[in-house]
C-alpha cells in the first residue's frame, strides 16, 4: 500500500536578491578614459539546508571591468531561492539542488546585474546563460579527481 508521504515535492517558496553592492572606485575619473575595459566574470552556486526539507539555493555572480590596473565598476550580486525539496531519491538531490534550483535563480540574478550596472551609468553587462547540468558535472568531476588524488 503506497502512502502519499512518499511522493516527491519540490516547491519554490521564494525567490529574493540576498545581497548586492556596486562599487566605482576611481569614478569620476576614470570615466573619462576612451580605452575599452576588459570584463571579468566569476559565478557560483551554493546550497544550505535551511530545515528539513527547505533549502536556500543562491547563484552569485561578481562582474569586475578594468582599465589597465583600475577599477571602472564593480558589482557582487547573489540571488537566492527557499525551496522545499522532500522525498526525492539522494542520488538525485546533487542534480536538483546543483541544476535545477540555479536554473530557476539564474535569470532574477542575470536581471538584477544588468539593471544595476545601467543605474551606475554603464552599458548593461548581460550575463551569459548558463549550462548548470555542464557545471554541476565539472564539479563532480573535479571533486572525483581530487579525491582519488588525496587516496593515493
Amino acid at each position: 500500500m503506497a502512502t502519499e508521504d512518499a511522493t516527491p515535492v519540490f516547491q519554490i517558496q521564494r525567490v529574493y536578491l540576498k545581497d548586492l553592492s556596486l562599487e566605482q572606485p576611481n569614478s569620476p575619473t576614470i570615466l573619462m578614459e576612451q580605452e575599452q575595459p576588459s570584463v571579468d566574470i566569476q559565478l557560483g552556486v551554493e546550497a544550505t539546508p535551511v530545515v528539513e526539507g527547505i533549502f536556500e539555493v543562491a547563484v552569485t555572480a561578481t562582474v569586475q571591468t578594468k582599465i589597465q590596473d583600475k577599477t571602472v565598476f564593480l558589482v557582487e550580486a547573489k540571488q537566492a531561492g527557499i525551496f522545499e525539496i522532500r522525498n526525492v531519491p539522494e542520488e538525485q538531490m546533487g542534480m536538483v539542488v546543483g541544476v535545477a534550483c540555479p536554473q530557476i535563480v539564474y535569470p532574477y540574478l542575470r536581471g538584477n546585474v544588468a539593471d544595476v550596472i545601467t543605474r551606475a551609468g554603464f552599458p548593461p553587462v548581460h550575463l551569459a546563460e548558463i549550462n548548470f547540468q555542464a557545471m554541476y558535472e565539472q564539479q563532480q568531476a573535479a571533486t572525483a579527481e581530487a579525491a582519488n588524488n588525496t587516496a593515493q
